[in-house]
């Protein structure tokens, strides 16, 4: 029982994982974007606001529990 809630709990992570890692924007880093030079706006001093700082901090959540169920399953408790 225990192991079949893991396997849909690490199948939804992936599914989820998947989503956020492909709507990150990427960077620029260019050969143009080196020649454009950088201009601190507000929006760049507050990017720890963003929606992207969001994204990023729960793709990395996401990614801690996608390890750590998966270490889980192999492990030898669960088969």
């Amino acid at each position: 029982m225990l192991k079949t809630a893991l396997t849909i709990l690490f199948v939804i992570i992936a599914i989820a994982l998947t989503i956020l890692v492909l709507s990150q924007e990427g960077k620029d880093q260019g050969f143009g974007s080196a020649l454009s030079g950088t201009v601190d706006t507000y929006w760049s001093k507050n990017k720890k606001h963003s929606k992207d700082a969001v994204i990023k901090k729960v793709t990395a959540v996401l990614g801690v529990l996608f390890m750590v169920v998966a270490i889980l399953l192999g492990s030898k408790w669960f088969r």
